[in-house]
């Protein structure tokens, strides 16, 4: 029997293995079938060689739970160990010192792992003891018995083993008795293990007989050897990839296509990439694309590796080209990642290209279920953008579809202003901008429709990659204005007909919560409708970003500014203006002569003081001027009162901005209740 000790420069290494790793710990079981795993291979390749000339025969790696005893063992019939070779891989464990260590790998405590040959000491964190029994595939070996109780001592001594390979006999300690539970293992097997290359059976397939579930004869193999990606494409058919993309998310709809990927210079990479079909933000979250290295899994917290807006994606991919074991910062800078980076990058885009070129009815068909990718690809990834500008699509209120270059052909000659501006119409609901939607048409302008979670950043970008172009929805402005193509020569009203109009329809507009108007008047046409409410382009698009971007909360917080426009033009707006200026012209009379009067002296007293500094007036000229000012202020008040008097008492009027703010979705509560009651009322 041989005793000495583990040789780390470490007091302890398993207290630091149990630090890093405790959030972790149960990558140990892939880590101990991994080796058993490589072992295998290895007598394979030997065997291959023909450095090995005895029998393979069974090669699969069998996992077996004993609760009674509290054990939990890893088998294979690989090449086995011999008492030197023990000596050599396990009892020597070099470290520069604990604290190089400790300070190397602070940033990812996954880092420990595959590093310094510790993948098996990880076995430490769940088990008291460990035993390694093994013999080697050399001719005339003996069976070797190593113990370890989680201290650097260890005892290594002969022991009887018939065949060839290793068992890893965990000791599982009693805060991990999960671990000992059949569940939780075939949990961890299917999770880290199912694509292994070579089997691993844990214990036997069931079946239900004479009402109960009794196991079989037959071994229940976890894990698939040859998985998709593993295949060469041409042998491959469409259900195959949608059976293996079943396999992968359960629950998942079918995939819009995939992306096989085979590369082997100057990386190795392969894998099979799925577009989704998402749905909402918790499909983007659930199923992610999972990380292999040699069929091993590894992680599905890719974001390091592939673009931000390829997470979106689902798959898997295999490399053994990627540094898994270094710091998220290293994996960034990687030569390798960012030449894998880019490779699937341009995949996806020659992938997305060539559906489009081949199949254009089918891309446009899954166009919004595309969008999402392609847009967050374009908004993140400069260079993605020069390579999607070609594919990505516009698609209008009536379904028609339309390359960038398509679409600025068919708007330009009727969209673009009198300052040579080319104006993008787009809208965000199709019901509930209907109205706005049809005036644009009616004008033989296009409207685009823009309804997925990233077109407002998509507007943004694109008036800044698009030369003279300018997006504006069709209901921030009179359409007239949003799209102006002359001078404007209309017949204006007259200064004090605007007032009397914006105060009598400001009188009887409802207080929205959040919400503020400003009363215009605008001359439209009389075919135009006459009441209308937009939205200022900018600053909802402010209040949008808030949402999303940080440091700009402000916006969120500000009311909701809209302009209750009242079309000059209209019969009905002309009608209620004349019958306003006949009902309260006795009011109004005395208080306008009032005012010209008071305009007078205030004319008076401003030419008197213009030639003096504020500190030489004397205090009877300030006080004119004060008088005058507050005496302007109480007529221009009694005024309004009068105007806002009249606009309380039309129905007209008050069905018209309630007609308007109906189709905004503005009209609610009480405001609502009245408007009912008054559509009653004026049916009778």
């Amino acid at each position: 029997m041989q005793k000495g000790n583990i040789g780390i420069t470490t007091e302890n290494i398993f207290p630091v293995i149990k630090k890093f790793l405790y959030s972790d710990h149960e990558i140990f079981l892939r880590e101990i079938v991994s080796n058993a795993v490589d072992a295998t291979q290895k007598l394979k390749t030997l065997a291959m060689k023909g450095d090995f000339k005895g029998e393979l025969g069974d090669l699969t790696v069998r996992v077996s739970v004993d609760k009674d005893a509290k054990t939990l063992t890893i088998s294979d019939r690989g090449i086995g160990m011999t008492a030197q070779e023990i000596d050599k891989y396990i009892n020597q464990i070099a470290f520069s010192g604990a604290n190089d260590f400790l300070e190397k790998y602070k940033d990812d405590a996954s880092a420990i792992i595959g590093h310094f040959g510790l993948g098996f000491y990880s076995s430490f964190m769940v088990a008291d003891r460990v035993d390694i029994i093994t013999r080697s595939y050399q001719e005339d070996s003996k069976g070797v018995k190593w113990t370890c109780d989680g201290s650097p001592a260890f005892e290594i001594d002969d022991c009887e083993k018939a065949d060839r390979g290793t068992d890893i006999v965990l000791h599982v300690s009693d805060d991990c008795v999960e671990f000992l539970e059949k569940n939780k293992i075939q949990e961890l097997l299917t999770k880290y293990c199912r694509f292994l290359p070579v089997p691993i059976a844990f214990g036997k397939q069931t079946e239900w007989k004479d009402g109960k579930e009794v196991e079989t004869d037959k071994d229940n193999v976890v894990n698939d050897t040859t998985p998709l990606w593993t295949k060469t494409p041409s042998t491959l058919k469409d259900e195959d990839y949608k059976k293996f993309y079943r396999e992968l998310y359960p629950m998942a709809d079918e995939p819009l296509f995939w992306i096989h990927l085979n590369v082997d210079y100057p990386f190795n990479l392969t894998g099979v990439l799925y577009f989704p079909r998402i749905k909402s933000n918790l499909d983007v979250h659930r199923n992610k694309i999972q990380l292999y290295c040699n069929q091993v899994f590894v992680t599905d917290q890719v974001e390091n590796i592939v673009p931000d807006f390829l997470t979106l994606l689902h798959g898997v991919i295999d490399s053994p080209d990627i540094p898994l074991n270094v710091s998220r910062s290293y994996l960034q800078s990687d030569s390798n990642v960012k030449k894998i980076s880019s490779y699937i990058t341009k995949k996806v885009s020659d992938r997305l290209q060539s559906i489009f070129k081949s199949d254009r009815k089918d891309f446009e068909q899954k166009w919004d279920d595309l969008k999402l990718f392609i847009n967050y690809g374009m908004l993140s990834e400069p260079d993605f953008y020069d390579k999607a500008k070609s594919y990505a699509l516009f698609k209008d209120v009536d379904g028609k579809f339309f390359t960038y270059d398509e679409y600025h052909d068919l708007i330009k000659d009727a969209q673009t202003d009198k300052d040579g501006n080319l104006i993008y119409l787009y809208a965000t609901n199709k019901e509930e901008q209907y109205a706005y939607i049809e005036t644009a048409k009616s004008k033989g302008y296009s409207v685009l429709l823009f309804d997925g979670q990233l077109d407002t950043a998509m507007v943004s970008m694109l008036e800044q990659k698009l030369e003279k172009s300018r997006f504006s929805r069709v209901d921030g402005d009179v359409i007239d204005r949003i799209i102006r193509k002359e001078d404007d020569k209309k017949e204006q009203l007259a200064a004090e007909d605007v007032a009397a109009l914006d105060g009598a329809f400001m009188a009887i507009l409802p207080q929205v919560d959040k919400a503020q108007f400003h009363v215009e008047s605008v001359p439209m046409g009389e075919d135009s409708a006459p009441v209308v409410i937009t939205q200022s382009e900018y600053m909802r698009r402010m209040k949008d970003a808030s949402r999303y971007q940080q440091g700009m909360s402000f916006y969120g917080e500000m009311p909701d500014m809209y302009n209750v426009v009242l079309n000059s033009d209209h019969r009905l707006v002309k009608g209620i203006l004349d019958d306003m200026k006949a009902s309260v012209k006795d009011q109004i009379t005395p208080i306008e002569n009032e005012l010209k009067g008071m305009h007078a002296r205030h004319a008076a007293l401003e030419s008197e003081q213009k030639d003096k500094k504020p500190e030489d007036l004397t205090d009877a000229e300030k006080d004119d001027m004060k008088k005058c000012n507050e005496e302007i202020a109480n007529l221009e008040s009694k005024r309004k009162e009068v105007w806002a008097s009249y606009g309380k008492g039309n129905k007209i009027a008050s069905q018209l901005v309630d007609l308007a703010l109906l189709q905004n979705g503005l009209l609610r509560g009480e405001a609502l209740n009245k408007f009912v009651n008054r559509s009653v009322e004026l049916i009778k």
